[in-house]
């Protein structure tokens, strides 16, 4: 581990790290799910939120696993019918090999522990079975990028006032993640991975480069 402001490079990652950044390495399984403010759901409530993963409420497929559209009290944060409470998205990863549970592991250890107004929050996890589930605040107009290559039909021009408004959010987000006390290099910075909800711009840091 290198502490101070000195950098250390590890599989052509280059990652800055303080005394204050807290490392997987230091915590065990037990201790990581324990200590961070989230929701723990359990796999039948996540069935409930998704209406029980529902092809009609499927947001996106990756390398990692699918993301579905669920719904959630506002205030309990117990599943309920849809249209109703707020909107999450519940990202279900594949089960097929232990650095997929070490990826999802560390997600919640580095997730659960930033807050800030430029980051899309985490919400809770699920880990029940063979099941590994983590729930996020839902972004409801997508990423930056199909807003500027117009992907769908269903996306406006934005314009140039919103434009930098979005720049400026997605550029202090990046400042927090590399700032000496997070330590973290996002690795993967693209219009994709920004989620513009109302006329700000969020990072997506779903994708966000994790120590092994």
């Amino acid at each position: 581990m290198v502490v101070g402001r000195e950098e250390v490079v590890s599989g052509g990652l280059s990652n800055k790290v303080s005394s204050s950044t807290v490392l997987l390495t230091s915590r065990t399984e037990g201790e990581i799910l324990q200590s961070n403010n989230l929701k723990c759901f359990t796999f039948n409530e996540v069935k409930t939120a998704t209406r029980n993963f529902h092809p009609s409420g499927e947001l996106d497929e990756r390398g990692f696993g699918r993301v579905f559209k669920g719904w959630i009290d506002e205030h309990m944060q117990a599943p309920t019918k849809p249209g109703t409470g707020f909107v999450v998205a519940v990202m279900m990863f594949n089960n097929e090999s232990n650095q997929e549970h070490s990826e999802w592991l560390a997600k919640i250890n580095y997730l659960g522990q930033l807050r800030h107004p430029n980051l899309v929050k985490l919400i809770g996890y699920c880990l029940e079975g063979s099941y590994r589930i983590l729930v996020y605040e839902f972004v409801t107009k997508g990423n930056l990028d199909n807003h500027l290559f117009r992907s769908f039909s269903n996306f406006l021009p934005l314009t140039w006032k919103i434009r930098m408004k979005i720049a400026l959010d997605a550029a202090k987000g990046l400042a927090f993640l590399h700032s000496d006390k997070v330590g973290k290099i996002h690795g993967d910075f693209k219009t994709s991975k920004i989620l513009i909800g109302s006329v700000s711009g969020f990072i997506d840091f779903t994708s966000l480069e994790m120590d092994r």
